[in-house]
C-alpha cells in the first residue's frame, strides 16, 4: 500500500496535529559519526535545530517535540491557520520575505526593505496563498530540509541528495496518541544507545526543556521581525565595504536579533491552560515562536516524571511496577498503566505501519474522516487501552 496523500492527513487551513519524519539519503550518518567514513557530522544536528528554531519565529506552525539523529529526524507540528490570520498584510509579507527573500539586487545585504514588503502585501492573490503556506505543514519542511541539504552539500563539495524524499507524516488524532508520541520522539536518542536518560539526550525537546528549567540559555536563533528603508539599504551598501557586509551578514544569520532566550522558549510550552477558552490562538508578542498554547493536560514536571520512569524500563522483563501518581496520570488517559512500557518502547509496533497515531476509537473516526473503513493497527492497540476514556 502506498503513502495515503498528504491531503488525508493534514491542511493548512485547519489546526492538526502532525508527526513528521525526515530520514537521510540510503539511511547514511551525514549528521552523525559515519564509522565507515571515518568522519564525525554530529554538528550538524546543530544546524538543524537552529533551523528549526528560526523557522518556528516565522511560521504558523508550533514545534511540540523533537528529536534530531544521526541519519533522521522527528518533529511533532501543530499548524496555526487561526494564528496566522491574526497577522497584519505586512507582517505575513516580511516573515515570508525572511525565509523566501527570492532573487534580491541587495545580495551582499540581502535585508527585506519596506518597499519589498508594501509591493508584497500590495498583491492579495499572491498574500493569501503565502498565508496558506504560512500554516502549512508541507512548507515548513520544505523551508527546514532545503537550506540544510545545499549546506551540506557544500561542505561535502558534492551535489545530489541529501534527504531520501518526502517526509513521511502521520496525524496525530488524539492527547493519548500525543503523549505516547511526545515520549516516542524524546526517547528515540536512549533507544538508539545514543543516551542513557533524558537529561543526555541532546537536541532533543526534552533536553531542551530540562536544561531551561535548570536555568540554561542560548543565543536565539529566531528571524529579525524588524525592516529597513531602501534609503537605509541603500546608504549602507554604498559606506560598507564588501567583505565587512559579507561578515556583518554572517553574524546576522548566527544571531538575527541579538537577544538570548531560554533554552526551551522557541518551543510550544507543553501544558494547556485549563482557563484559556476554546479557540482563543493565544498568540506569542516576543517574536521566538508562534503561539503560547500547550498541548497536554500535565504540566511540565509531571511529562518529565513519566519520561524518566519510561526511559528507565528498557526491558519489558525488567519494568518495574509504575508508581501511583503515574498511574492516576495514564488512567485519565484511558491508558491501561501496566501497558504504558510496551505502548512507548515498541510505539512503532503499534503506529509503524499506520498514518494515525491514538485511541482505537480515534483511528476509527479518522478512517471515516477520509472515507476509509480502518486504519493499520487498530486491533493491535485495543489489548492497550482501559474500556474507560
Amino acid at each position: 500500500m502506498g503513502r495515503p496523500a498528504r491531503v488525508e492527513q493534514f491542511d493548512a487551513s485547519e489546526i492538526c496535529i502532525v508527526h513528521t519524519i525526515q530520514r537521510c539519503v540510503r539511511r547514511a550518518f551525514l549528521a552523525g559519526v559515519d564509522d565507515k567514513a571515518g568522519k564525525d557530522y554530529s554538528f550538524r544536528r546543530e544546524w538543524i535545530r537552529r533551523r528549526m528554531e528560526a523557522l518556528a519565529s516565522v511560521f504558523g506552525v508550533d514545534v511540540l517535540t523533537y528529536a534530531i539523529m544521526s541519519n533522521h529526524i522527528h518533529l511533532i507540528l501543530r499548524n496555526r491557520p487561526d494564528v496566522v490570520v491574526q497577522w497584519s498584510d505586512a507582517e505575513v509579507a516580511l516573515r515570508w520575505l525572511r525565509v523566501f527573500p527570492g532573487r534580491r539586487l541587495d545580495e551582499q545585504l540581502a535585508e527585506p526593505t519596506t518597499a519589498d514588503v508594501q509591493a508584497l502585501a500590495g498583491n492579495a492573490e499572491r498574500l493569501a496563498e503565502i498565508r496558506l503556506r504560512l500554516s502549512d505543514i508541507s512548507w515548513f519542511m520544505r523551508a527546514l530540509c532545503e537550506p540544510i541539504a545545499r549546506q551540506a552539500n557544500r561542505q561535502d563539495e558534492c551535489t545530489g541528495r541529501f534527504w531520501e524524499g518526502r517526509f513521511r507524516a502521520q496525524r496525530i488524532a488524539d492527547e493519548t496518541g500525543l503523549l505516547a508520541c511526545a515520549m516516542y520522539v524524546d526517547l528515540n536518542p536512549i533507544r538508539a544507545a545514543m543516551a542513557e536518560s533524558p537529561d543526555e539526550a541532546e537536541h532533543t525537546s526534552a533536553y531542551d526543556r530540562i536544561q531551561a528549567i535548570n536555568g540554561a540559555e542560548m543565543e536565539a536563533a529566531a528571524f529579525d521581525l524588524a525592516v529597513i528603508t531602501p534609503e537605509e539599504a541603500g546608504n549602507e551598501i554604498r559606506s560598507t565595504p564588501v567583505d565587512q557586509l559579507k561578515r556583518k551578514r554572517a553574524a546576522k544569520r548566527r544571531n538575527a536579533t541579538g537577544r538570548r532566550i531560554k533554552r526551551d522558549a522557541w518551543l510550544a510550552p507543553l501544558k494547556l491552560h485549563s482557563h484559556k477558552l476554546p479557540g482563543i490562538p493565544e498568540l506569542h508578542t516576543e517574536g521566538v515562536r508562534a503561539s503560547d498554547k500547550g498541548f497536554l493536560n500535565m504540566s511540565v514536571s509531571e511529562y518529565l516524571t513519566l519520561l524518566s520512569w519510561t526511559a528507565a524500563q528498557k526491558m519489558a522483563e525488567s519494568a518495574k511496577s509504575i508508581p501511583r501518581k503515574l498511574q492516576q496520570l495514564l488512567g485519565s488517559l484511558g491508558v491501561d498503566p501496566s501497558l504504558w512500557r510496551d505502548l512507548v518502547w515498541n510505539y512503532k509496533r503499534y503506529f509503524g505501519q499506520s498514518c494515525c497515531a491514538g485511541r482505537p476509537e480515534s483511528l476509527v473516526a479518522d478512517a471515516e474522516r477520509i472515507g476509509k473503513r480502518f486504519h493499520r493497527g487498530q486491533r493491535k492497540l485495543e489489548a492497550c487501552f482501559s474500556g474507560n476514556s
